[in-house]
């Protein structure tokens, strides 16, 4: 019984071992036998993106002829490594699965979305067949981007582990050479922020340094307007000092009550204490 289980377990490990090979797959190979692609396979090598693209197990390749590479070989290398991350879409699609989605759109994700280097949509690609006449278009996700590249045919297709697709044009995001969109977008709402706290606290300083509700900045029109109505009332002493005469007034007559009542309370006292010793 055991010999008959062993048996079983070497026969799936060889399986496997030889199912591993047959899944993979080689893109610089595969587009190495199509000529019309040689400048968009060579610039794969370059920047390395076809290794990372052969570890994938699942993926669309959106590959573009020699005669429209002019939008990628034109851009700085840096930049040329993220627009072709963005032709690598992480799943699988040949024209028969694009042909038969419902709503005839479908929004991609590409392998520079992967990056954690995209912004404002820029790792996705918009994918959208005509209504009108079938035509199967792509373009940057990114808002405002057009839908420029559309598929010319199938180049090969390895169910379901790669795809690749021949587009007519580069598909480039609009902001993918301009730097961190984060960057470029920050200083706007710190010069928002700067004029703000500027009147604030030139009006909350000066009504406490001249204790008046009338603002600071035209206290010559509002004193000749004022004084005529106003007249001796408008001196801030003396409507202060009135106050104080009248409290010092009830303080006094407040006492005078008090000391009344003592007295009234000590004659009652001792009157009933008299009344007392007469009764004894």
């Amino acid at each position: 019984m055991s010999l008959v289980v062993s048996s079983f377990a070497a026969a799936v490990l060889l399986l496997l071992a030889l199912a591993s090979p047959a899944a993979a797959f080689n893109i610089t190979r595969i587009l190495g036998e199509f000529p019309d692609f040689s400048t968009f396979n060579g610039l794969l090598s370059q920047t390395k993106l076809a290794d990372e693209i052969n570890r994938r197990q699942t993926i669309t390749v959106l590959a573009v002829n020699n005669g429209g590479m002019g939008g990628i070989t034109s851009l700085p290398s840096d930049v040329q490594r993220k627009v072709l991350a963005v032709h690598v879409v992480l799943d699988y699609y040949d024209t028969e699965k694009l042909g038969s989605m419902k709503n005839r759109s479908a929004v991609l994700t590409t392998l520079f979305q992967s990056t954690g280097q995209a912004a404002n949509r820029m790792g996705f690609i918009n994918y959208t067949r005509r209504a009108t006449d079938g035509v199967m278009m792509f373009g940057s996700a990114e808002p405002g981007a057009p839908l420029m590249s559309q598929m010319v045919k199938s180049v090969m297709s390895r169910p379901y582990n790669i795809s690749v697709l021949e587009v007519s044009s580069a598909i480039v995001p609009p902001s993918i050479g301009s730097g961190d969109n984060s960057k470029a977008h920050a200083p706007a709402p710190a010069h928002a922020k700067t004029p703000a706290p500027a009147p604030t606290p030139s009006k909350s300083k000066k009504p406490e340094k001249e204790g008046a509700p009338v603002p600071a900045p035209a206290p010559s029109d509002d004193s000749i307007a004022d004084a005529p109505a106003d007249g001796p009332d408008a001196d801030g002493p003396a409507p202060a000092d009135a106050p104080a005469d009248d409290d010092d007034d009830k303080s006094s007559d407040d006492t005078g009550d008090a000391a009344g009542r003592v007295v009234a309370r000590l004659g009652l006292g001792i009157g009933a204490l008299l009344m007392i010793l007469l009764s004894l």
